[in-house]
Formats: C-alpha cells, structure tokens, sequence
C-alpha cells in the first residue's frame, strides 16, 4: 500500500470522527431540549387541572406510582407512602 492511499484513509477517517462528534452534540441537544419541553408540558397539565403540590402528590400515590422527587426521597411509613426533604448537611 503507497502513501497516498493512507493519507486518504486517514483524511476519511478523520471527517468520520468529525462527523460522529458532530452527530453525537446534537443528539445530547436534542435530549436536553426534548427534557425540557417535556417538563414544560407536564407542568402546563399541572397548572391547567389548578391543583396543589399535595393534591398532585395524593393523585399520583393513590395511582401506585412512586416518582423521583428532586431534592427529596421516597420513604415507606406505615404501608404509606412519604416524601421527605433531604438534608443538605447530611
């Protein structure tokens, strides 16, 4: 193999890597915008159906879901469960 064909090679190869980080910051956009948007849509739900922080929370444990709570954890009380806020000194 002469010299000309591996600098192609590597010149082909270089645009692919190119074209693979390329793909690959969109994608990480994409699922960022799209996170984003899904937040803003279920929090319009939220605001259009008027209720409170503790009526959200009734519906979603009496459906059995059991979600993440930013800043919080889920604990197990009594068969029932609770939400409490992390300590930030812990």
């Amino acid at each position: 193999m002469d010299d000309s064909r591996l600098v192609k090679l590597r010149e082909e190869l270089e645009k692919a890597r190119k074209k693979r980080d390329d793909w690959e910051a969109k994608v990480k956009d994409l699922e960022r915008r799209y996170n984003e948007a899904e937040k803003v849509y279920v929090y319009g739900i939220f605001q259009t159906a008027n209720m409170t922080p503790e009526q959200l929370a009734d519906l979603i444990r009496s459906k059995g879901i059991l979600p993440q709570i930013p800043g919080g954890y889920a604990t197990e009380n009594d068969d029932s469960k609770t939400y409490e806020k992390e300590d930030p000194e812990e």
